[in-house]
């Protein structure tokens, strides 16, 4: 009787796993399943009722049949951007300043919520597709016969993972009702009330340790990424060209301290016909040559030529295009001018 309970007791594992694991068991294989599943016609809701709160949860996408270019050759891959943590900087240019720190817009906006949460005031507006918050009117500094309001934007930065934080102040005379409807003004009433505010922000920022951290990001806001203000395109006749989204005086300034930068000699500038002459020869990639090297002179510096190039701006509405040219057209030189361009691009900050 004991060697028969032995020999039940041995069997009765294995018809355990084909119960529980077998085509027909508790825990089988469902992968393939969603291939038997009936196709049902789609749920009908009585005129009489409202259906706006039925919708597909688990919508089928329809293929794209999309065309794709050949290419003679693979291209490059884009370079990963190696210029970050900067921390948060406050820049100022012609009288306008403005907050600049590599986090994305998404990453930023919570934080300057939080920044006038701590403070306990309250917001009268919030747009975060458009990265546009108000206050409501404030008593600064124990001010009786002035009412403020303040209004922050949050755009993208020059490159993509950075942001640009502006503030701008409005006072109105206690004497008179509150406006019911908001003219802002371009530049702020109060320029020392302005500066205090993107000091405290940009501090607070500084302070925050969770600023890249995605668990802190806005869904809404991130819509703005996707806008960063210098982009290389191609223009009209096929050639590369750096747009800038930023008005002139900010371009040019940016772009001669691009130059600057990178280390490229500028041989002459107009600001007034917006163009720049540079020499230039090239991005020229260091190799390590080793002992061996060095001993049979293989460190010996190559001499570069440099060429002449130009680099003009030209506005056009809101955009500023940046153009190179050279004096000869020739495979090499055009090129070097991909290259000038790629290093200003780099080096806007």
């Amino acid at each position: 009787m004991f060697r028969k309970l032995i020999i039940i007791g041995l069997f009765l594992p294995l018809g355990a796993c084909g119960y529980l694991t077998g085509e027909t068991g508790i825990f089988r294989n469902r992968i393939e399943s969603y291939t038997d599943a009936p196709m049902l016609p789609a749920m009908t809701i009585p005129a009489r009722l409202d259906s706006y709160t039925i919708d597909q949860l688990y919508v089928i996408p329809e293929r794209l049949f999309a065309t794709s270019e050949v290419f003679d050759r693979i291209p490059l891959p884009k370079p990963i951007e190696t210029n970050r943590r900067q921390g948060v900087i406050i820049q100022s240019l012609g009288g306008n300043d403005w907050i600049v720190l590599d986090a994305t817009p998404g990453q930023v906006w919570p934080l300057v919520r939080d920044y006038w949460t701590r403070l306990e005031i309250i917001l009268d507006f919030e747009d975060p597709s458009a990265g546009i918050m108000e206050t409501s009117w404030l008593e600064v500094d124990n001010e009786i016969e002035s009412r403020h309001k303040y209004r922050v934007t949050i755009e993208p930065g020059l490159h993509s993972g950075y942001s640009e934080i502006y503030v701008l102040h409005m006072q109105s005379s206690r004497s008179e009702s509150a406006p019911t409807v908001l003219n802002w003004p371009e530049s702020s009433d109060s320029a020392d009330k302005e500066r205090q505010i993107l000091e405290t922000v940009s501090q607070y920022l500084a302070d925050r340790n969770d600023v890249y951290q995605a668990s802190t990001s806005s869904l809404l806001a991130g819509s703005i990424e996707a806008e960063h203000k210098a982009n290389i395109i191609e223009n009209e006749l096929g050639e590369q060209i750096l747009e800038l989204r930023i008005e002139f005086n900010r371009a040019w300034v940016q772009v001669r301290q691009a130059l600057e930068n990178a280390e490229i000699v500028i041989v002459d500038s107009d600001r007034t016909e917006a163009y720049f002459n540079v020499k230039f020869a090239g991005i020229v990639e260091e190799e390590d040559v080793g002992f061996i090297g060095r001993l049979f002179g293989g460190n010996d510096d190559e001499v570069v030529q440099e060429k002449d190039f130009s680099i003009r701006l030209q506005e056009t509405g809101t955009v500023v295009n940046v153009l190179m040219q050279a004096q000869e057209s020739s495979e090499e030189t055009d090129q070097i001018l991909e290259e000038l361009l790629q290093v200003i691009n780099d080096n806007l900050s």
